[in-house]
């Protein structure tokens, strides 16, 4: 079993600057890839970005260059750098991570508004 803590999210205006954290617990040494997802009102949850435990990462077209991911393996903890936010990033922002044995684990949400 995986526990997921995410922290960070909050009210800001378009323009500015959050970093949300997600600090992972319980059988760590099973963690491969670490995520971020978000979910708008009325629609489906979407990927945000991702990373390996190698490092590599992706993507969501939507946030290329202004959101960056990372992670800290001695910590276990992901990172998402989100700058030049945009009134349509307000979602519900969710940690997940999928595990050697291919079996993912979600963080239990953290709220991120942005006013225009």
């Amino acid at each position: 079993q995986v526990q997921l803590v995410e922290s960070g999210g909050g009210l800001v205006q378009a323009g500015g600057s959050l970093r949300l954290s997600c600090a992972a617990s319980g059988s760590i040494f099973s963690i491969n890839t670490m995520g971020w997802y978000r979910q708008a009102p009325g629609k489906e949850r979407e990927l945000v970005a991702r990373i390996t435990s190698g490092g590599s990462t992706n993507y969501a077209d939507s946030v290329k260059g202004r959101f960056t991911i990372s992670r800290d393996n001695a910590k276990n903890t992901v990172y998402l750098q989100m700058n030049s936010l945009k009134p349509e990033d307000t979602a519900v922002y969710y940690c997940r991570t999928v595990t050697t044995q291919a079996v993912a684990y979600w963080g239990q949400g953290t709220q991120v508004t942005v006013s225009s």
